[in-house]
């Protein structure tokens, strides 16, 4: 294993470059309600534009999780769909095309309340979302919101 670091990668570059443009637009919006209704149209236009692998399975955790915790703010958050509490992301969904990875990735930020004793999951592969599928991450974005 090498111990030379080399940066960061051209995906993990493009990331940040989406999140500095995110940034940049929401410091534009008037009210907070135009902030919302553009959020929200923002995080369904990345949808939209995914491959259909990516775009099927965003689109179902973008129902679940806005029906399951509707106190979650849809936004994007690098450049992905991320669903928010009081401006601080909770949950988001990552393509696997984004990042050129074998699956997609529903994953919690350190403001879920998902904690399980010294040790438990943050980041789900994703590859299907069947009913069973779903009713799990109802579960978690509801226990993630306390």
């Amino acid at each position: 294993m090498s111990s030379r670091h080399e940066g960061f990668s051209a995906e993990e570059r493009a990331a940040m470059k989406d999140h500095a443009q995110e940034l940049k637009k929401a410091a534009r919006r008037a009210s907070q309600a135009e902030k919302a209704a553009e959020a929200l149209r923002d995080v369904l236009a990345k949808i939209a534009e995914m491959p259909q692998g990516d775009r099927v399975l965003a689109e179902r955790v973008h129902a679940v999780v806005t029906a399951a915790a509707p106190a979650l703010a849809p936004k994007l958050w690098y450049g992905m769909p991320a669903y928010a509490l009081e401006g601080r992301v909770v949950c988001f969904f990552q393509s696997a095309e984004k990042f050129k990875s074998r699956y997609a990735t529903l994953g919690f930020s350190d403001q879920a309340q998902l904690d399980e004793g010294p040790m438990w999951p943050a980041y789900f592969a994703l590859t299907e979302v069947t009913a069973e599928v779903e009713e799990r991450i109802a579960e978690l974005v509801k226990r993630a919101v306390g």
